[in-house]
């Protein structure tokens, strides 16, 4: 793999319940080194946020978990490592496809969407110790070349939208040298480069959307982001509010 570190040391595994579950596991007894990516062709039990379940045909797609170690990086800043996987998820989507003929967007927090369907999902699961980020599992599903998605998911993939099979080595391969490339920056510092480039892509900014908000429907203004990482939604009065993931759906 043509990256200095992420994707150099690779686990393979035929079947598991969760890539993400399998790495935390194995980072409590070996010193793993940073970049090491655990994939697999099965994945079972995938986990998504506020405790949704990611279900993918075996074979089909990329399931895979990339360990960091961003001590650096203080918590409060820990919603950069969300930019920049997402923004690593968009440059593969971008250059597996014409982005002239298909709208790729960053849903906040973490999905990417594709035409309005999501294609893919970003689950961090982090370890603290002293006020940062010691180490850091970032999950990540992209689907591939699955056709059929069960319970009316409004879902996508790339091999739906160009009609090409694809291969998931080669998908993985380009996500590691993108996610490389921004994690380098956020150890470099470039913090407004990198909201300036997660919100160039993201998804309905400054639009009035509807939000089901604790079981209540809202049309709210997309402001953007805060700098702790919270969604910014302004009311038909003009006030803003900072709202977190819990308890807030998109409505699209």
């Amino acid at each position: 793999m043509e990256t200095l570190f992420i994707g150099k040391n690779t686990i393979f595994l035929p079947e598991i319940g969760s890539t993400n579950s399998y790495a935390t596991d194995l980072l409590k007894n070996v010193n793993l080194s940073e970049g090491t990516v655990v994939h697999t062709a099965n994945q079972t039990q995938g986990r998504g946020q506020r405790g949704n379940s990611w279900n993918a045909e075996p074979a089909s797609n990329l399931t895979a978990s990339i360990i960091l170690k961003p001590g650096f990086l203080n918590i409060k800043k820990q919603f950069f490592l969300y930019q920049v996987a997402a923004l690593a998820c968009y440059d593969t989507l971008a250059e597996l496809l014409k982005t002239s003929h298909f709208d790729i967007k960053i849903k906040w927090p973490n999905d990417l969407l594709v035409n309005r369907h999501k294609i893919s999902g970003i689950l961090i699961e982090n370890n603290i110790l002293n006020n940062a980020i010691s180490s850091c599992i970032i999950g990540i599903g992209v689907n591939v070349n699955q056709k059929n998605f069960e319970g009316g998911i409004k879902a996508t993939s790339l091999k739906l939208l160009t009609g090409e099979d694809f291969s998931v080595a080669a998908v993985l391969q380009l996500l590691c040298s993108y996610l490389e490339k921004y994690y380098l920056a956020l150890k470099n510092n470039k913090y407004d480069w990198i909201t300036e480039m997660y919100l160039s892509h993201f998804f309905g900014l400054d639009q009035w959307l509807n939000f089901d908000i604790n079981g209540n429907i809202e049309p709210l203004l997309v402001k953007g982001m805060s700098d702790n990482g919270l969604l910014l939604l302004e009311d038909r009065s003009g006030y803003t509010r900072e709202v977190d993931v819990q308890g807030l759906k998109w409505v699209y």
